[in-house]
Formats: C-alpha cells, structure tokens, sequence
C-alpha cells in the first residue's frame, strides 16, 4: 500500500481498521485499512467483485464486519443498523436504486424521516417545498408530486442524490452516482460535491468512470480481491496508475479490433411516434436502419427519448405508432415474448427492477427468456439448461461461486453480466444495449465490449443506447444522436468528434450548450 502526500488539513472523520468480511464460500474483505477524510472527496475505486459495496454497507451499517473496527472522530463504534450510522452523520447513495415507485418524489425523500406538525400528521407543504429546493439545487424541474415509478432510470437517480443530501450528512457515500446520468447531469453533481466539501463533508465517491475520479477526487483507495492494493492522494495520480492496481495492467482497450463485412439490413423502423402523456412526443418519428453485424450507438440526454424507443421495439407501449421490419418482414407481433421468438433481445437499464428476478437463482435467471430451447415435450432438461447457463458464464467470464446461488448475491457487474447472458441465449438477431456497462469496472467493460464486436463479427445487429462518449465513438460502426424525442443527427464513425456529439445532443437543452467544453473533459 502506498501512502503519499496525504494533506493533514484534511482531519480523518471515520477510520476502517482491520476490516474483514466473510460470506458463506467468500472472502470480501481482507484485513482493509480505509480513511475517510472531511472536507474531501475519498475515491474508492476496484473491479466488481473487489469489495466496495461490501465495505460501503459496512460502513452504512447494512452489514456487520466478521472482524476489525470502524472509529468515528477517534471513537470506536459499532453499527448495528443504518439507523445507528444515520446517528453519527453517515449517509448513502446506493448503486441500486431504493425508491419506493408507488409514492411520490417528496415522500421518497423523507421516508422515515418524515416532517411533522408537533409529532401528530406529516407536513406535506413543508416535505414538498423542501423537495422542490432540492431538485432546485440539482438542477431539476423534477415535480415533488410526481411518482417515482413514472421517472425514467436517470431521474430517479437524482432523486435518490436528493434523499441524501436531505439527511444532511457528515460523511456521505456516493456509489456509482453517475452511472445513469448524461455529461450535463454528472457536471451539476459536480457542482453540489464542491458545494458540499467547503461545508466540510466528507465524501466516499466510488464510480468505473475512471477519469470521472480524477477529475473529483482528493484521495484514492484501490480494493482489489478485497485488499487495498493502492492508498494515496490524488495528485499526480493518472488513469494507468489506478488500472494497473485494479486489475494489474496499465492499460485498456475500447478501439475496434475486428473488422468485418456488413450484411443485409437485420432491422428498420419507420416513424416510430410514442405519444407523451403531457402532450407531444416521448418518441417522435424516429427511423433507424441496422444491418447484420452492424453496431449503432445512440448517445443523448437524460429525456431524450432513448430508452423509450427501446421499449416501442420490445412492444411494451401499446399507443406507438409506426413499423417495424425484421429481415424484411413486418413486426407484427404485439407481445414481448413474440418480440423475442422474431429474434429481439433487450438488455434494459434498469437490470434490477427489469432485468432480474433477485430471488431466484443465477441460473435461472439466465434461462427465465430461452427455457423452450430446453423444453421437450413439456419437460424441461435442467442439464441442458445447466450445460448452456454454464458456458456462457464461461464466456462472459461472470464471477460465481455457483451457477444455483440467488442471482442478489453477485456484484452488481456480474449482475449486468447475468442480464447480457440472458439476453444472449435467446439467439437474437438484433441486441437491443440500454447502458450495457452500466455499473461496470474497467476489467468487466473490456470483455463486455470483446463479447460485442465477436457477436457483430457473427452476425448479430447491435443497436446500444449509452451515456459515455467514449463507448459510443469507440464501439459504434454509426452514431445517432438524440435530443427530445428526434434523432437530431447521424455521423459516421470516421466522421464523428466529441464536440459534434455534445453539441448535436444539446439541442433543446440549455443547461448542456453552456458547458460543452466541461461535458466533453467529463466523460472523453
């Protein structure tokens, strides 16, 4: 472990020591040392699987260590719960989203920490306006009426920043706060973090955008196989030296290295229209066209209709207009299950709530959309189940002790890896990526993007919505950019800049245009 130059005006709010965390068949943490500094940001950073969400839970009081201790301002203590965290000023935001989608914005904010008039009702009035000044800050006309099972992934993101920043906190844990938000939204959140160490909070920032780090961070701690295998300030720190102690390699790779001939068109949509219940368009004719072994980006904004038009493909919203075409063919189906069986898969972005059933095993979770392949005469053959469940754990190098475990005990990137399995097994034609490295380290992204450009080179049509422009202009054959509903613009991938990107996607979007050079350092 490397201790340089750590900046004494910083005082140490909370020490970890000694912390060790065993799972039945599973070691999570080893013996880790972690510091957590006030009035900076403290970045823990490692691939899935190395411990950080488990050190996070700990630290929140979701979990209890096997052995070792955490002291807050030189004080040993002990967490038995969040509550008792809450006590000595820890908040959290957690990777996986924990709203409650059948209650609105405002309710979300403060559930169980409700306001009220002399301990008798809750202040509604007082709850909402304190909302509103939140979304206010966030810079979001998010209502605090509005339910939260009506937002999209991305909103619903910055309310669950909302929540935390309510409980005024003294040591707040971010991890992955961006992973669902555009380059305007994570500048914002850049602003409320700057805003919030002058007030001398203490920040725990984890995220896989790894120049996204250096950009933020005060401090780094690098957790690898549940060891601390770097620990420094950030100064000086560059992208190879946190990749070399991630994964033991000072490098990455998203260039294209398979190159291929095209085929036929795999798919075509024609004027796909998906009214808005405010009036307008969510979808607003949008035509795209994809061939065989064909990857096509969409990048945009939070709103701009990206993941709406994945749902129209999938059927899942009855009021779309508009045709679609598989090999030629009309898509005539109207469930999602003829969807699939045309040879359309969806990996969603939301992979918690749409992706996975938790309770049930990995296995089954892998199958949940292929089980006809090894059904015979009303019989399913879990060997062949097995068989195919294990092979593609094999090729997507998905991290498991076993393939019968609850699908909840992986690390969230093994779970988006899970979800791109089944996706896989279904044998589509074309893949529909909604965020695919969404919550992925940078070990996992590189495999998730060989698995890609293999399954292009086979064949397949990708067509893959994401927020990072360097996956788009790495990955993609063509680049669509889309901005309230529209596809504002098409580039080549010989032809396409991150300026014209940021700037095409910006249309309609003040907030954007105003910080283009910004946006592009955020996510290049």
């Amino acid at each position: 472990m490397n201790d340089l130059s750590y900046n004494e005006e910083h005082q140490i709010g909370l020490k970890v020591r000694g912390a060790t965390k065993v799972y039945p068949g599973t070691l999570a943490l080893n013996e880790v040392d972690f510091d957590v500094r006030l009035g900076a940001v403290n970045v823990l950073v490692g691939e899935n699987g190395a411990g950080k969400s488990t050190l996070m839970k700990v630290i929140a009081g979701v979990e209890q260590l096997t052995a070792g201790e955490i002291a807050v301002d030189g004080k040993r203590v002990q967490f038995a719960d969040t509550r008792a965290a809450a006590a000595h000023g820890i908040g959290i935001v957690f990777q996986e989203l924990n709203l409650f989608p059948n209650m609105t914005v405002a309710d979300n904010i403060f559930i169980a920490r409700e306001k009220t008039r002399g301990g008798v009702d809750i202040d509604s009035r007082s709850q909402q306006a304190e909302a509103a000044s939140l979304m206010k800050r966030l810079e979001h006309d998010i209502s605090p009426d509005a339910l939260v099972g009506e937002l999209s992934i991305g909103e619903q993101q910055i309310v669950e920043i909302a929540k935390a920043l309510a409980q005024d906190a003294r040591i707040l844990i971010m991890d992955e706060p961006t992973s669902a938000l555009s380059a305007a939204e994570v500048e914002i959140l850049f602003r409320v973090i700057r805003d919030l160490k002058k007030s001398g909070v203490g920040i725990i920032y984890i995220s896989h955008r790894l120049e996204e780090l250096i950009l933020i961070g005060d401090y780094i701690t690098v957790l690898r196989d549940g060891c601390i295998t770097g620990s420094r300030s950030m100064a000086g720190v560059e992208v190879s030296w946190i990749v070399r102690n991630m994964i033991g390699a000072a490098s990455k790779d998203f260039s294209k290295s398979l190159t291929h001939q095209l085929g036929a068109e795999v798919f075509r949509a024609e004027d796909i229209c998906l009214p808005s219940k405010n009036g307008g368009f969510v979808v607003d004719r949008v035509s795209v066209s994809l061939k065989a072994g064909e990857i096509v980006g969409i990048y945009g904004l939070m709103g701009a209709g990206r993941s709406e038009f994945f749902e129209c493909i999938m059927a899942q919203h009855p009021m779309c207009t508009g045709k679609f075409y598989v090999d030629g063919k009309p898509l005539d189906e109207t469930s999602v299950a003829g969807r699939i069986e045309r040879g359309i898969a969806l990996i969603p972005e939301d992979r918690k709530g749409a992706g996975l059933v938790q309770i049930l095993p990995i296995r089954e979770n892998m199958s949940l959309s292929s089980l006809i392949k090894f059904t015979k005469r009303g019989y399913l053959s879990i060997k062949k189940e097995r068989k195919a469940v294990a092979d593609m754990v094999r090729d997507l190098f998905i991290k498991v002790a076993s393939v019968e475990n609850p699908v909840s005990s992986l690390s969230g990137g093994n779970q988006q890896k899970v979800v791109i399995g089944k996706a896989l097994m279904t044998n589509p034609k074309l893949l529909l990526m909604d965020e695919p490295s969404r919550g992925i380290d940078i070990g996992a992204k590189g495999e998730v993007f060989q698995e890609m450009r293999k399954l292009a080179a086979d064949g397949l049509g990708i067509l893959f919505v994401t927020s990072d422009l360097e996956e788009v202009m790495s990955l993609s054959d063509r680049i669509l950019v889309m901005s309230k509903g529209r596809v504002i613009k098409e580039f080549s991938q010989q032809e396409a800049t991150e300026e014209q990107i940021i700037a095409a996607s910006a249309v309609g979007h003040t907030t954007t245009s105003q910080k283009t050079a910004e946006n592009r350092e955020l996510q290049i």
